[in-house]
């Protein structure tokens, strides 16, 4: 088992796998909220990218919120998975959705100030998490990176289990995962330095790369 330093090494190591993407001007590089930020700032710094955030809330089941139903993104793209969804009342619906538009309207508020909103038309997304436990928040992230208009999405990741890899290996156009260990248990196994990262961790990463 190979573990990183911090999330910063991590990203260093995992655009060695990228770097046909470097001088590719399409190319945007994209951090999930919050862990994926630090990881997606080194990836765009080797391939000479631009460095953006896609800020993603699943919609979880009222009773489950494990299991997602959905997801949204900026511009109010929703995304549904129409399974979960069907065992839902309008109603139960409208209600998760309104509370996790608010957090994701608080976030983009945030993250975003001065910056132009989100748009990834004609452009190929590389979407950079820390990990991948379950591969449902980049399953999510997929989604709505096509919804905004990538015409290929990249999923790239320094970890990650073997099950969430295999199904994320059939919604995007390519997934690039460093380790895939059949023993996963955790994200935080693989990283020394693993702690919570905050906004504020996240503005100053985003207002460094400019």
């Amino acid at each position: 088992m190979t573990t990183y330093r911090d999330r910063t090494a991590a990203g260093a190591q995992l655009a060695d796998r990228l770097t046909a993407l470097i001088g590719d001007p399409d190319v945007v590089v994209l951090g999930l909220v919050r862990g994926g930020v630090p990881v997606a700032a080194a990836v765009a710094h080797r391939l000479r990218a631009p460095l953006d955030v896609l800020v993603v809330r699943k919609l979880g089941v009222p009773w489950a919120p494990e299991v997602a139903f959905g997801a949204i993104g900026p511009g109010g793209v929703q995304v549904r998975n129409e399974i979960p969804a069907s065992g839902l009342e309008p109603g139960q619906i409208d209600e998760v959705v309104r509370a996790e538009s608010a957090e994701l309207q608080r976030r983009e508020g945030l993250y975003r100030a001065g910056r132009a909103p989100l748009d990834l038309r004609g452009c190929v997304a590389v979407i950079v998490d820390d990990g991948l436990a379950t591969g449902a928040t980049a399953r999510a992230a997929v989604g709505v990176a096509r919804e905004l208009g990538a015409r290929r999405v990249i999923v790239a990741v320094p970890v990650g289990s073997v099950p969430a890899y295999e199904a994320l290996v059939g919604v995007a156009d390519e997934v690039i995962c460093a380790q895939r260990p059949a023993d996963f248990g955790a994200v935080s196994r693989y990283y020394d330095d693993f702690h919570e990262v905050p906004d504020a961790e996240v503005v100053d990463v985003l207002q460094a790369q400019g």
